[in-house]
């Protein structure tokens, strides 16, 4: 389960920037997580609470916001939505369709004190 690491270096970027922004402890931390991203919302809420305790953001609240996948099609240009990264463009039918949104985790926000 990667998502464990993710966790870990959710939990790394918190520690770094609670040194340089001075914050103590996290109370909310809210992904973004793409659909295209190989990433598991349920197995992130499941390990979350393990992976921080004893840190800073011990007693976190976690929010995951999905985004959608989107893809340019190489051959007509049209922007696209995608379920998967293969996916061809619903306009033309092409295979070439470039992900342009959806394959990515993001830290969106945090809460701190």
């Amino acid at each position: 389960m990667h998502e464990i690491s993710l966790l870990e270096n959710v939990l790394e970027i918190l520690e770094e920037n609670a040194k340089s922004q001075g914050f103590k402890q996290v109370k909310k931390v809210c992904l973004e997580i793409g659909m295209l991203s190989c990433v598991e919302p349920d197995a992130l809420r499941f390990g979350f609470d393990v992976v921080m305790k004893n840190t800073l953001a011990e007693n976190a609240v976690l929010e995951i916001k999905q985004t959608q996948g989107l893809g340019t099609c190489k051959h007509c240009g049209q922007t696209v939505p995608l379920e998967t990264l293969h996916d061809p463009c619903i306009v033309c039918g092409s295979p070439g369709v470039v992900v342009t949104q959806g394959n990515e985790m993001k830290i969106k926000d945090l809460i701190v004190i």
